[in-house]
């Protein structure tokens, strides 16, 4: 089963395989097809549509079809932080921003061959929730499903297919205004240095053409090695996800790394324009989000690797929007 968008890499692959060997034991199966054939996203007062596929080779008695959507944030500390915050396991459970669910075929027999049952769900909230956008973390997971389930009889085994959908929040009204950010990097500048007297003399000079982000954009700038004394090994862009969860109690606050991608390998020429250029991957960034519970923000590093694998970096607090 599909919903009106696509789960992530991998996991129709999988699921499908699972299904077919299942088939060969039981003559039966579950499938599902997206309404189109293109990904498509969904947003909050839409529907989610498509089509419940079930295929057999022989006529399937069954005790019912129902179909439910649910949306979760889940929310877990890291852990170093067990411990240090007892009530935060009493007071912050998986927070349920959609649940509704649905009765596709009653009880009955469905006819031997593949039978092909569309649907759609409105999308909507749950009371006064807000439906945040889907996003894969790892203290802080957003996520939409699609379960599909077949009750048996009594001496048959329930079936069941779970998929996500994917949920984008309402672009931002107002027009995104360029905020490009100008830097410079010497030994003076770093901050959390014992002996700067013992650091080589370098000058790096770049600038970031927004921090301020669409997150369907490329993060884009440059960055330009005017002198440095000692030999370049490499030169790198690290996207840092910062995952604050919480109570009343306190907050513990997790900075762990998305993605790291070199720009310039081994000693850069002096005086060379190196391009910045990152793309946000999909699942793993949204636009940046603050709850009573918890926060999602971004950062990006600008990292130099020196011939002896010493590290200079020049951060960057970064907003990510939808337009």
């Amino acid at each position: 089963m599909h919903s009106g968008a696509t789960p992530p890499p991998g996991d129709v692959s999988d699921h499908m395989t699972a299904t077919r060997k299942r088939v060969n034991r039981e003559d039966e199966r579950f499938a599902g097809y997206p309404a189109e054939a293109s990904e498509q996203s969904v947003h909050d007062g839409e529907r989610v549509s498509g089509v419940l596929v079930i295929s057999s080779r022989d006529a399937l008695q069954h005790q019912g079809v129902s179909l439910s959507m649910e949306g979760l944030v889940n929310l877990q500390l890291s852990s170093k932080s067990v411990g240090v915050f007892e009530a935060f396991y009493n007071s912050v459970k998986p927070i349920q921003l959609v649940s509704s669910s649905m009765e596709v075929v009653k009880p009955g027999k469905i006819p031997a061959g593949r039978t092909e049952i569309p649907f759609e769900f409105p999308l909507q909230a749950k009371g006064n929730k807000v439906l945040y956008e889907t996003y894969h973390g790892v203290f802080v997971n957003i996520q939409y499903t699609l379960r599909c389930d077949m009750r048996r009889p009594l001496l048959a085994k329930d079936l069941s297919k779970t998929c996500e959908f994917m949920v984008h929040c309402q672009p931002q009204k107002s027009k995104l205004q360029p905020n490009p950010v100008n830097f410079t990097i010497t030994p003076e500048t770093l901050q959390n240095v014992k002996e700067r007297g013992s650091l080589p003399r370098f000058l790096i000079r770049g600038h970031l053409d927004a921090t301020s982000c669409a997150v369907t954009r490329p993060l884009t700038g440059e960055l330009l090695l005017e002198s440095s004394e000692v030999a370049i090994k490499s030169i790198e862009l690290q996207l840092v996800r910062v995952e604050t969860c919480g109570c009343a109690e306190g907050y513990a606050r997790d900075a762990t790394e998305i993605q790291n991608i070199q720009i310039a390998e081994g000693d850069v020429c002096r005086g060379l324009s190196v391009p910045i250029y990152m793309v946000f991957p999909r699942l793993f960034t949204c636009p940046t989000l603050e709850t009573t519970n918890f926060k999602v923000e971004f950062e990006v590093n600008v990292v130099i690797v020196l011939h002896d694998d010493h590290l200079i970096t020049e951060n960057f607090p970064l907003k990510l929007v939808r337009v």
